[in-house]
């Protein structure tokens, strides 16, 4: 697993060191920089899975990053030294934007920088630290030259992170369109970050893995009218649906995906994405509480967790609603929660919240509570 993120001057983050738990739940006000958080890892994977220096927008779009101008990308406070900007850099480039660390449970680091926006492409950038001293000396002699070989230190990442973590990380963000609309593929597999390819996904499980399938079935009876789903045998060429059962409408054998309701096609996304083999092992999810009643937001966080160490996930959720604090456990080292917040000077800043101590005399309330008692932060202030 990743334990800390170490990330420097990227959009309104300065120096920001998170270190990471399984399941990571990331809270604040509008515009705090949760998601820029979530972009500046993105930024890792797709450095770690391309074989070229350049990034186009494109990739970098569908990999869940806002798109700006390069000026937007890169921190603009007044008070950043060009001491600090530079920290950690193997090379000096007044035209860099991002200075990323990533650090698997031992501490051995991956680094990643990403500057010289030109004519729709990002100049990438490579740092490996406290690995082998040859591969070392390769990454410091391949930046200078502002080029480097996937190829070399490929077998480096993978001792770290595994094949299947930095490189596939993606920051999904799923829509409703996307979610309903099974006829769309998505350029990026297995799951599109919108909820593209969600249908394909399922035919997978069904034919490689119906016992996944089956759980995920399974784990969808939180909505409580829900009576099952399944593939259909007799689909056309062109047709693409799932017929789902609903326990009251005795009358109706089953209706598809373009009449269900907006929670359910979220879970079914969500409960994909935890239980199959062929997604990310480390991804994100930002708004997971999108179209979800409160209490089922606490109940879906539970079984996220339990989800997420059966099938060897590492995630981090964003969310602005209380409830889902509700669903963690914070005795429990693997799960844990952050405030987002931006400091006096309007950098990004994590604060960790840990168990709260129970004090004999004082009144124990939810984590929610606490929230919005204002006693984690990240409230707004200004009204």
């Amino acid at each position: 697993m990743i334990s800390k993120v170490s990330i420097h001057n990227y959009k309104s983050i300065t120096n920001l060191e998170i270190s990471l738990g399984r399941l990571n739940i990331f809270i604040g006000e509008n515009g705090c920089g949760k998601t820029n958080i979530l972009e500046a890892i993105t930024c890792c994977g797709i450095v770690a899975d391309t074989e070229s220096s350049s990034l186009t927008d494109t990739l970098l779009s569908l990999k869940g990053i806002r798109i700006s101008e390069p000026h937007l990308m890169k921190s603009a406070f007044n008070s950043i030294k060009e001491a600090d900007v530079t920290k950690d850099m193997l090379a000096m480039n007044p035209d860099f934007i991002t200075n990323i660390s990533i650090y698997n449970q031992f501490d051995e680091e991956f680094g990643i920088r990403i500057h010289n926006y030109e004519q729709g492409t990002w100049t990438a950038g490579l740092l490996l630290h406290n690995l082998k001293k040859e591969t070392s000396d390769y990454a410091e002699d391949q930046i200078k030259r502002n080029t480097y070989s996937y190829s070399k230190y490929k077998p480096y990442l993978e001792r770290m992170f595994g094949s299947n973590s930095i490189s596939s990380f993606l920051n999904f963000s799923p829509e409703n369109y996307f979610l309903r609309r099974f006829e769309e593929e998505g350029q990026l597999k297995p799951l599109g970050i919108r909820g593209e390819g969600l249908f394909k996904h399922l035919i997978d499980l069904y034919k490689k893995r119906p016992e996944l399938l089956n759980k995920i079935g399974d784990k969808l009876r939180l909505i409580g009218w829900f009576q099952g789903f399944e593939i259909p045998d007799d689909l056309a060429f062109t047709e693409r649906r799932i017929n789902i059962r609903d326990k009251y409408l005795k009358e109706l054998n089953y209706f598809d995906q373009r009449s269900a309701n907006e929670g359910f096609l979220y879970l079914l996304f969500y409960f994909t994405l935890f239980v199959s083999p062929y997604t990310p092992s480390f991804f994100a999810i930002d708004n997971i509480d999108n179209a979800l009643n409160p209490k089922l937001c606490e109940e879906l966080i539970r079984q996220l967790t339990v989800l997420s160490k059966e099938h060897n996930k590492q995630v981090i959720l964003t969310t602005h609603n209380p409830a889902i604090l509700d669903g963690l456990n914070l005795s429990d080292d693997e799960q844990r929660l952050f405030t987002i917040y931006r400091n006096a000077d309007g950098h990004t800043i994590a604060k960790r919240i840990n168990e709260p101590k129970i004090v004999k005399g004082i009144e124990t309330v939810r984590l929610s509570e606490s929230y919005i008692r204002g006693y984690f932060g990240g409230l707004p202030k200004n009204f």
